[in-house]
């Protein structure tokens, strides 16, 4: 780290902070630096990607230069408001200036203010923002990354190289291999280098499917694909794809694993969540038979063109109408002010399994969407959670969740409630199973529900009432317009 000592050189060089991330975090891990000291970096472009205590996300710098240092080294956690990078935006401009001299480290003292210019002189209306926040809209577009989307995945000709430089002269820096931030993860964390994956996405991007390729050796009778549980139809999309376990040196007895981002928060949140509010856990096993048949007459529906349609769609509707008919349910114990808070809307939130680790994001106003508006909200929560792209504001706010644990193929769990909500419903695997129908052993499409809920606001009439419904709606799913 080093710091000007000519300072009238002190406004050529610009500090970019930690932005402040919003939704009561305060720190983020630096997980991957792309840029080195002496890049040239515009406005707008990515420079790093962290990792708060709810998602990962990447930074783009808010003015042009070239970079003087990097502040701290990738694994590093920072609070918000330390400088991460420093940037000459003048260079060239004072070629008989000093060499910069070091400089303590940032934990032991902060720059002095004739260091950098004020953040305050940013382009107007512009701010640093975490990717997922958005900037104002004043704000210029934001760029694209150096060397990744606008470089050719293959090495591209001179006259293209110089092109791209943009002044025709120098060669650009070898390019980037593309690939999306969770997929960097996964690399990094298989000890997978980007440079030797053979990429098989659309325009040369690296997908989660080539970095386990290219961590595990292909056996010539392996399939191609990867096995999933045998069930008739998943109750939501499958999870994804569990990362391959890190090589374990021979004599190895155990491995230490800090616990940080998004693995600290769930483990606080749910400590906290278990030991605040009485937990209760009621169970129903439902045949849901019709409801698997109106999923496969919806997928046929030009209505539902374009989007989505599963199990789980008609059960998050199901659970939206029994809030309607239990509006009881749909609240929070406010401890502070001893009160119990009713919301009149469901911001719907399902769990989803992550590479780095479960995350909640919600549909807000879930009980004002049609039909077709809830499968394109779902679908979209999924993708957006998969890409490693949920923003924490996605995840704020919930008021009830369902998680589906019959992905995995098991019957059903007891989940624990996610803070601030009152109440989580589990959906087990949808099985074919010997059940009385019409008084005859049938095989019918069976399933259990579990449903946890916060014992001091909602009591066994209310809990039970409610996990009832969910269970009549989905066995008879005409009920999604009688009841509604």
């Amino acid at each position: 780290m080093t710091t000007m000592t000519d300072t009238s050189n002190a406004a050529r060089f610009r500090e970019f902070k930690m932005p402040d991330v919003g939704e009561g975090l305060t720190e983020a891990e630096i997980l991957k630096w792309y840029v080195q000291p002496g890049d040239t970096v515009t406005d707008g472009q990515v420079v790093c990607e962290v990792e708060t205590a709810k998602a990962a996300v990447e930074l783009p710098i808010p003015f042009d230069g070239v970079v003087h240092e990097l502040r701290f080294p990738e694994g590093t956690t920072v609070d918000v408001g330390q400088v991460i990078i420093a940037v000459d935006v003048a260079p060239g401009s004072d070629s008989g200036a000093e060499e910069p001299a070091a400089a303590p480290a940032p934990e032991a003292a902060a720059a002095p203010e004739a260091a950098a210019a004020p953040e305050a002189e940013a382009p107007k209306g512009r701010q640093p923002v975490l990717v997922g926040y958005g900037v104002a809209e004043s704000s210029t577009k934001r760029r694209a990354r150096k060397g990744a989307e606008t470089a050719p995945p293959a090495a591209a000709p001179a006259a293209v190289q110089a092109e791209l430089n943009g002044q025709g002269t120098a060669a650009l820096p070898e390019a980037r291999p593309l690939a999306k931030p969770p997929v960097r993860k996964l690399a990094k964390d298989l000890g997978i280098d980007l440079a030797t994956v053979t990429p098989t996405g659309t325009g040369g991007v690296i997908t989660r499917e080539d970095v386990h390729a290219a961590a595990t050796p292909v056996a010539p009778s392996a399939p191609s694909t990867p096995s999933t549980p045998s069930v008739p139809e998943p109750s939501v999309e499958a999870p994804a794809p569990v990362q391959a376990p890190a090589p374990v040196p021979a004599g190895t007895r155990e491995t230490r694993i800090p616990v940080k981002g998004v693995r600290k928060a769930i483990a606080q949140a749910m400590v906290g969540s278990a030991f605040t509010a009485p937990h209760v856990t009621e169970f129903v096993t439902v045949d849901v038979t019709r409801t698997m048949k109106l999923v496969a007459e919806l997928k046929e529906d030009k209505d539902m063109a374009g989007v989505r349609v599963n199990p789980l769609l008609l059960i998050a509707k199901a659970l939206l109408v029994a809030i309607k008919r239990n509006p009881g349910v749909n609240a929070v114990w406010d401890e502070a002010n001893q009160e119990i808070v009713q919301k009149h809307y469901v911001n719907l939130g399902i769990a989803a399994a992550t590479p780095r680790g479960l995350i909640v994001p919600n549909i807000k106003d879930a009980q004002d969407q049609t039909l077709p508006q809830l499968a394109a909200s779902l679908g979209e929560l999924v993708a957006t959670a998969r890409e490693g792209r949920t923003s924490p504001a996605a995840m704020a706010g919930g008021t009830v969740t369902i998680t589906n644990v019959g992905v995995f193929g098991v019957d059903t769990g007891t989940p624990i409630l996610n803070p601030g909500e009152s109440a989580i419903l589990a959906v087990g695997a949808i099985k074919l199973q010997p059940w009385v129908h019409k008084g005859k052993v049938k095989p019918r499409q069976v399933t259990t529900l579990a449903l946890s809920f916060d014992h001091r606001l909602i009591d066994g009439e209310l809990g039970s009432r409610f996990l009832a419904d969910i269970a009549a709606i989905l066995e008879q799913p005409k009920r999604l317009i009688t009841w509604a």
